[in-house]
């Protein structure tokens, strides 16, 4: 019973809560959109759009993968796979909300006086 037990003993388990940490060709990625974000002064629509989606992250992950082959026709395939891959993960939306605050404040930081 024990090695049958062994076998299912993680059937079920989900990844631990909290904020995602992304690996390195994960963060290029993530970080190069989250500042396009800021860039184009969409931070607010942004942040609203992530936090509605939070309940809806596992659909969103499996949409960018179903349309990732119609989608790299635009963007850079490489770089898309690591974002979709990323999203899958539980903690990416609020690693993403953190990235285009974090960005935001340097951006409209008034300059160092010398």
């Amino acid at each position: 019973m024990s090695g049958l037990a062994d076998k299912f003993k993680h059937a079920f388990a989900v990844e631990a809560t909290g904020l995602a940490e992304p690996n390195d060709s994960q963060r290029e990625s993530v970080e190069l959109i989250c500042r396009e974000v800021v860039r184009r002064r969409l931070t607010t629509p942004a942040l609203l759009l992530l936090e509605m989606s939070r309940p809806l992250t596992t659909v969103s992950a499996a949409l960018m993968q179903f349309f990732g082959p119609l989608a790299t026709i635009l963007v850079e395939p490489v770089a898309y796979r690591h974002f979709a891959d990323f999203i899958e993960r539980r903690g990416s939306i609020e690693y993403l909300c953190r990235q285009i605050e974090k960005f935001e404040h340097e951006n409209t930081r008034p300059p160092a006086e010398t």
